[in-house]
This record gives C-alpha cells, structure tokens and sequence, in this order.
C-alpha cells in the first residue's frame, strides 16, 4: 500500500541521528510557507492518501516530535561522552611581586640566579581518557543506544496518533457531507408533500389541516439540514487544522474543499487474541515504556559505579618560564604522562541515597510497564468490541434502505388513491430519511472503528522488517 511506505518513509527518517539537525531548517519553511500553498491545495480534490502526506510534513505534534527527536539526539551525543578521549588546553599567566629571596645559592651561582621571577606563565595541552568508572562507560553507551532507541518509539507513537486523527477529520466530512445529501432529499420530499397538499386542498379533496401539517414538517426539517451543512463547516476547518494550514482570511464560511474518498466498508476480519498479542508486540508506547524501565535500570548502574574507583590515563605537552631567575622568556618544556585514580571511600552515604532513589524510581517504571500493558489490553479489546459493534449495525442495514424505500413508494401509492392517511406518507418519509442517516452513520462508524482498531493493535505503522 502506498501510504504506508509513505509512512513508513516518515517514522524512519529521523533514525539517523546525523541527519536530525538538517531538519530544523526544513520544518521553519514549512510553517512560513503553508499560508501560501493552501489556497493551491484547496483548488484540487484531496484524497486520504494527500491528507496523510500533508499531514505528515505540516501537523504540528508530528514537527514538535521530530524536534524532540533532536533534542534526544542531543541527549544522546552527551551521554556517549563519557566513552570518548577528552583533550584539555590550559595556560595561565601570574604577576606575583611579592617574591621571597632564597638566603642560598648554589656553588658558582649568583644568589639572584635561583630565585623565582615575579612573572610567571604556564601552559598544557593533554589527552585524557578514562579507561575504569565502576562499569559507569558501558552503562553510558548502552543508556545511550536506549534513549535513542525511546525517543524514535516516542515519535512513532505521536506519528500514529496523528494520522488516525486525521483519518477519523477525513471521514467525519465524508458523513458530514452525506448527512446534507439525507437532509436535501429528506426537505425535498416533504416539499413535494406540501405541494401535493397544497394542490389537493385547492381542489378541495383535503382539509387544510393536510396543509398546514405539511408546512410544519417542512419548517421543522429546515433546522435540520442547516445543522448538517455547519456540522460540515467545522468538519471541514478540523481537518485543515490537522493539515497544518492556516485558512486564508477571505474565506469566510464554507471551505472549498472537495474530497475523493468515500468511507471504507470492505470487508475487515479481526481475532481478538491476535489483536492483542500483536499490539503488545507492536504498540510504539509500550516499547517506550520498555526502553524507560531499562533506563531506570541504567541508572542503579550508574548510581553505584560511584563507589567503585576510577582509572584513567593522560598525556600530553607544556611549556612554562623558568622559576629560577628573571628571565621571562626563558621556558622550561616537555611531555608528560601518567595514570590517574580517583576513589571516594565515604562520601556522608550520598551514593546510598542515590542508589535507593535510582532503584525506587526503576520499580516505578516497572509498574508503569505493567499498567500500560493492561491499558492497551484493554484498548484492544474496547476497540475490537467497537468494531463488531459497527460492523453488525452496517449489516442490519443493508436492506432496511431498500425497505424504507419500498415503504414509502407504498404510501405514497395509497395517499394518491384515497386510501392512506397523510401521517402515513409521513411516517414513512420520516422513516426513510432516519434510515438514510442511520445506514451513513453506520459507514462512518465501521470506518473510524477499523481506523481505531488498526492504531489499537499497532498496525496504522509499518514495523522494522516488514514488507513495505
């Protein structure tokens, strides 16, 4: 399927981590320059397939995640720091008056030429890399593997959210649209009926009651129909909303917008148990969930490794002026080298402390893990019972529509033969448009219950390794 490589092209193209900076700039000329394309866009039909690719490069949550993603990349380019040589440059320079003359000298020497000048400078350039912290280097390089590992779970989960919005906008004005096509057809009839009275009593077959009944039921379907069309209006400003476009100010009312899909009722077979073992597989939120608790575990590795030494090696070049005599620009320089331990045997039961915070704040996650898996049990197993739910309301009224009709032809038949009441012909228009309405609710709904069914189990995203 097309949009879900589409898709699948947007989840992934933020998992390089060099490529997240590029994107700063990309994301301001979209939000300078979707004033501008939205008069072009609402000039031509849009499809879903459209709507989900202008979703993708405009909605606003999908561009705040993939600057999250950023700053996650951030994240991790300090974390992985512990792991890298670190190179210092250090230089100082001194004015010290207050010199104390040395009351020696060495044989031969002058007693001037030993003591230290009031000027003195320094400078160093090392390279120094820890080589042992308590296992605090490969807890840091798998810390960061992990936040990475998060943040693009994190960016999946908003990209899945987003679209299933912006389907469930699509087909919110797809039923908005019909419901005017009911309410049009429903006025329509009734009209008829109000001239065929109106005809009728000036023929004097029919009291006036016939007429002023009819006038009624036209005049109570005119709120109707004007419901439906601004039900379609906000529909419509919705789903530009999600789009990520700002409607130009001369557009006052009714947007221009014509859409070329129609609501889904191909057939869709579902088995619970596999529903939920594939959104516990699947589900971005949960695998996020999972990378938090082993973060949470990372940090008890880190909190202890305090209390183990730390071993590290250095090496490098300075230069400084001579302490012995006046002259300032008589240096002393060479290379230097060496091992470095640090320990701190008793720091006042700090590294307790965050230890017992460390390990706390894992169990947390664990229970957070644990919770969520029932939440998305649930949201499975809420959204799969949905779904059967629509789907036999769209069976059941397959050939109500037809009934209805029939029904109404009949009547219609009786009441120009004199032998049907008017509130009959009524009934069975009132009948007929309530199952015009019910059957495009029941499209809508079979529609948006797959959409939720489909994000419920994980399935409105590709998954890594699979045919795209």
């Amino acid at each position: 399927m097309k949009t879900s490589s589409v898709i699948w092209q947007a989840v992934l193209i933020f998992e390089v981590a060099g490529t997240l900076i590029s994107r700063g700039s990309e994301v301001s000329s979209i939000a300078a320059t979707n004033t501008a394309d939205v008069s072009t866009w609402l000039s031509r039909p849009l499809a879903m397939e459209d709507a989900l690719n202008l979703a993708l490069r405009q909605n606003s949550a999908i561009l705040k995640g993939k600057t999250d993603l950023e700053a996650a990349h951030g994240v991790v380019v300090q974390t992985r720091a512990v792991a890298i040589p670190k190179v210092r440059g250090t230089s100082g320079y001194v004015f010290d008056d207050a010199v104390e003359k040395f009351p020696f000298a060495a044989p031969g020497l002058p007693p001037d030429a030993i003591n230290p000048g009031a000027h003195r400078w320094s400078g160093v350039i090392r390279i120094e890399q820890t080589i042992y912290e308590g296992g605090r280097i490969r807890s840091a390089l798998r810390t960061a593997r992990l936040t990475k590992e998060q943040a693009l779970l994190q960016y999946q989960g908003v990209v899945a959210d987003t679209l299933l919005e912006v389907r469930v906008a699509y087909y919110d004005i797809l039923l908005a649209a019909q419901q005017i096509v009911v309410q049009e057809a429903s006025l329509a009839l009734l009209r008829k009926e109000l001239e065929d009275a109106t005809r009728r009593f000036d023929a004097g077959t029919v009291p006036r009651f016939n007429v002023l009944r009819a006038e009624v039921e036209v005049a109570n379907a005119k709120p109707r129909l004007i419901r439906a069309r601004n039900v379609h209006r906000i529909a419509k400003n919705n789903l530009v909303n999600l789009l990520g476009f700002r409607v130009p100010a001369e557009i006052w009312e009714d947007l221009p917008m014509t859409l070329t899909d129609s609501l889904e009722t191909g057939p869709y077979e579902a088995d619970l148990p596999s529903a939920i073992a594939q959104a516990l597989q699947r589900r971005p939120e949960l695998g996020a969930l999972q990378k938090a608790e082993r973060l949470r575990k990372e940090n008890i590795m880190t909190a202890r490794s305090v209390r183990k030494p730390t071993i590290g090696l250095f090496g490098g070049y300075g230069a400084r002026n001579s302490s012995f005599g006046d002259d300032f620009f008589k240096e002393v320089s060479g290379w230097t080298a060496g091992v470095q331990l640090n320990w701190e045997l008793f720091d006042g039961f700090l590294t307790k402390g965050k230890v017992q915070q460390a390990t706390a704040l894992h169990e947390r996650a664990r229970v957070d893990l644990d919770d969520a898996t029932r939440r998305i049990e649930l949201e499975v197993r809420t959204a799969y019972s949905n779904f059967l739910e629509a789907k036999e309301v769209l069976e059941s009224q397959k050939k109500v529509q037809e009934q209805a009709e029939e029904a109404l032809r009949l009547a219609t038949v009786r009441s120009e033969a004199g032998t049907g009441t008017q509130l009959d012909l009524l009934n069975a228009q009132t009948a007929l448009t309530e199952v015009r309405a019910t059957r495009i609710q029941a499209l809508r709904d079979y529609a948006v219950t797959r959409a939720r069914l489909d994000r419920a189990t994980g399935q409105s995203l590709p998954q890594p390794g699979a045919p795209r």
